[in-house]
């Protein structure tokens, strides 16, 4: 009879990927402090960067996988696995258009992958009625130090919904 000698398996903090998160809309990559509202230009909802849309109707797509926690016809946050937060806010003060313009096509804990459609946005609707289309995607409970802009939203480029955006560290 052999003897067997244990095996000792040391445990370390296990290291998640980091979380890649999706232009929503196509249109020109902008910095956050250039979003005319100061809730996001100074960055007090959290981190982020912003998108320019085209001057047409477009998808805004889930940026990241997971539950929808909160959808309003103008805005949207989406929950990942691991915990982290996107809000996803298309236009200005559209709130006060009251649905007008937008064409939700998820409800409120409904779970999404990541490119799914969330809302249909009628920007020439909303640049009719005097407001600024341009939308804040925005990293919930994370500092700046945890994201990274992708080259082509620090560069100012142009962006399809599904570039890639900005990395979260996990």
């Amino acid at each position: 009879m052999t003897a067997v000698e244990p095996t000792v398996e040391l445990v370390t903090e296990q290291t998640l990927a980091p979380l890649v998160v999706l232009a929503p809309i196509p249109g020109r990559a902008v910095a956050l402090e250039t979003v005319p509202d100061p809730t996001f230009a100074q960055e007090i909802v959290g981190p982020g960067a912003a998108i320019d849309p085209p001057r047409e109707v477009v998808d805004a797509i889930a940026p990241i996988g997971g539950t929808v926690l909160k959808v309003f016809p103008h805005a949207y946050v989406i929950v990942s696995p691991q915990g982290v937060g996107v809000l996803v806010h298309l236009g200005i003060d559209t709130v006060e258009l009251a649905g007008a313009g937008f064409t939700l096509h998820v409800a409120q804990g409904d779970t999404v992958a990541a490119g799914d459609v969330i809302v249909s946005y009628d920007v020439p609707a909303v640049v009719a009625s005097g407001r600024d289309p341009i939308a804040p995607v925005i990293v919930l409970d994370r500092t700046r130090a945890e994201i990274a802009l992708s080259d082509a939203v620090v560069a100012g480029l142009a962006l399809t919904a599904g570039d890639a955006f900005l990395t979260v560290n996990l």
